[in-house]
């Protein structure tokens, strides 16, 4: 009798797991067929991106695996979701090549996937979609094509501030609402090593900083900010925008200390009266407006050194960022047009060495001798006389990337 009811109830708990099975199965096959093959690309799917009502982005693009939604959801979903390096630039003018190469030189070195956010002037929209949709075989980047857009009660005052939209940088927090983090840089920016190295930087931040910035200059004697300048700014020499990373979800809930009211503003409401009131006393545009803002919250901002910024400045008159010449230069800054004259050839040989990469690896190993014999030539010149350190980091970088077995990688 007792052999009969524990047959009777291995049957019963078999049949019950059965069942448990069966159920879990119809489960995945529902959950599957709401989520799969037939779904948007990743990149495409939210709407603040396209237009809505929770930004001014017009337009989206994508290439890369997010792109490709055929995959097996059921698979994707069990996956940890793969952070991306948010990259933000704006364009217009005469700036499509420029940024081109700057985005080139983010996809040749990077090892996580980039997501582009790209500020453009209209008509510059179908050149960055013909040539970043060419680029899809990479697989490794998203990217977004929004208009330049300002607050519309002032937007022809901040078109003419500085440059035809320079200042749309300071309204990416509000923009781009759904974005945590960011990476702004200028269109004339190139990566000599990975994108994702900078961007590790924001888990340096303490509880305190939201932003991070490289100093304007690294020696006093030939500062424009300690010696020029009509308006507060940040430390010694100040700071230079054009590599700026964000934790962007800090600058919107924090409360800034201004010179204008003993009430502490937020981002949206600070940017207006800070520009009414110093409008007649800046010359750099949005970067003096930074250096304002962060004189009076210096606990806000983290500064990296000159090599995650290097520009003319550091070694027109001589040598003075000394980071850089102990390791090299990580990101290059060709300010006031060096990429296109001949007043800086070491900086214009880099530019130019990449812009004519390919992406292939061999292209990209074989681009380090002929640019040294083009440095070379540039010796006559200050920057030239240090030419190693516009190529000790790019050397690493491309050895570490390329040198190593594809299964490695």
């Amino acid at each position: 009798m007792r052999r009969y009811l524990r047959v009777v109830v291995l049957c019963l708990a078999c049949g019950f797991c059965s069942l448990l099975y069966a159920f879990s199965q119809l489960a995945v096959s529902l959950e599957e067929g709401a989520g799969g093959g037939g779904g948007k690309p990743q990149a495409a799917a939210a709407s603040w991106l396209a237009g809505g009502g929770r930004g001014a982005g017009r337009g989206a693009g994508s290439a890369g695996p997010a792109a490709h939604p055929g995959r097996s959801d059921r698979y994707r979903l069990k996956m940890r979701p793969v952070e991306r390096v948010h990259l933000a630039v704006v364009a217009c003018g005469e700036r499509l090549e420029e940024t081109l190469t700057m985005l080139k030189s983010a996809l040749i070195f990077s090892i996580k996937p980039l997501q582009f956010h790209i500020f453009a002037e209209d008509q510059l929209h179908d050149s960055f979609k013909g040539i970043l949709n060419s680029w899809s075989f990479l697989q490794t980047f998203n990217y977004s094509l929004y208009p330049i857009t300002f607050p519309s009660e002032n937007a022809a005052e901040w078109k003419k501030l500085f440059k035809p939209c320079a200042s749309q940088r300071l309204f990416l927090p509000l923009i781009l609402k759904e974005v945590d983090s960011l990476l702004y840089v200028d269109t004339d920016i190139l990566f000599l090593r990975p994108v994702d190295d900078i961007w590790s930087l924001l888990k340096k931040f303490n509880s305190t900083q939201i932003a991070a910035m490289a100093p304007e200059h690294e020696e006093p004697r030939i500062g424009w900010y300690n010696r020029f300048a009509r308006h507060p700014y940040y430390g010694e020499t100040g700071v230079n925008s054009g590599v700026m990373l964000m934790n962007m979800t800090r600058m919107r809930r924090k409360y800034f200390k201004n010179d204008m009211t003993t009430v502490r503003l937020r981002w949206g409401d600070i940017l207006m009266p800070l520009l009414k009131k110093y409008k007649l006393n800046i010359t750099w545009g949005d970067q003096d407006l930074l250096n304002i803002i962060f004189f009076h919250n210096p606990e806000s901002l983290f500064v990296f050194p000159c090599q995650w910024n290097y520009r003319p400045d550091h070694c027109i008159y001589g040598s003075n960022c000394q980071e850089a010449e102990e390791e090299g230069i990580f990101i290059l800054h060709g300010n006031r047009g060096v990429y296109h004259d001949d007043k800086q050839p070491a900086f214009r040989a880099i530019y130019e060495a990449l812009r004519n990469c390919s992406f292939e690896d061999d292209n990209i190993h074989s681009l380090l001798k002929p640019l040294e014999l083009e440095l070379q030539k540039t010796v006559h010149t200050y920057c030239g006389k240090i030419y190693k350190i516009f190529i000790k980091q790019l050397t690493k970088s491309i050895q570490d990337r390329y040198d190593r077995p594809p299964k490695e990688r």
